[in-house]
């Protein structure tokens, strides 16, 4: 959908909190560049790499999915990590709404897996910019430091074209297949995200999760040993 930018992807809100004194200080800090393209690559490196993507470690509370929560917690998932690449961008003036897809992971840990009874990651959170007349959409979630573990080309985002998620590895296997355009929003429509886990991850979702006590960052060492 390619609708102008408005007053609504530049207004912070509840999870998208831009308003936020971490969020206002971390823009301060990381939208440098002469202009928006350029302040908008700061804002994403920046995001990618300070804080390392957990899927482990899901909190689907509004105090867990807010943009913020990943500033606290130095680390976060896809759905909050695009939240807060979102909130930054305003925070430093620039439009910014959230996007979802449902996609096929081929690499995941063998733990994630079990548990998720499925290859599909729905609701996969991006953040979408306004730069340069069109909006243009940046996937912080996975850090540098993972994808070298796992093969995986980081991605790069230049501010002019899509940064989604690449199909294969540097070893030319499958990686990530996008199946499904959940659309645009001008904030996280989280009621429909919960709602959606439960009834698709009842497993993972139910009060003993089976990932609470495991670790992403040993199951991944092990793994790419």
């Amino acid at each position: 959908m390619n609708t102008l930018p408005s007053a609504a992807t530049l207004a912070p809100t509840a999870l998208i909190d831009s308003d936020h004194p971490g969020v206002l200080a971390f823009a301060r800090q990381h939208a440098q560049g002469r202009d928006d393209r350029e302040r908008a690559v700061s804002i994403y490196l920046a995001v990618r790499d300070q804080f390392r993507y957990d899927p482990y470690r899901i909190d689907l509370s509004p105090e867990g999915m807010r943009a913020s929560s990943v500033l606290a917690q130095g680390s976060g998932w896809c759905v909050p990590k695009a939240a807060l690449m979102a909130a930054v961008c305003r925070a430093a003036g620039l439009h910014a709404r959230l996007g979802y897809a449902d996609v096929r992971n081929h690499l995941s840990t063998e733990r994630l897996r079990q548990t998720m009874q499925t290859d599909v990651f729905i609701w996969h959170g991006y953040a979408d910019i306004w730069l340069g007349g069109q909006w243009v959409k940046a996937t912080p979630a996975f850090n540098i430091e993972l994808c070298d573990k796992f093969g995986l080309l980081p991605l790069a985002f230049d501010g002019l074209n899509d940064s989604i998620y690449h199909p294969f590895d540097k070893a030319g296997n499958r990686h990530m297949e996008y199946v499904n355009q959940r659309g645009t929003f001008d904030d996280m429509p989280l009621a429909q995200i919960v709602h959606d886990f439960k009834t698709v991850y009842s497993g993972w979702m139910a009060e003993n999760d089976p990932l609470q006590n495991a670790s992403f960052e040993q199951d991944v060492q092990r793994e790419t040993r």
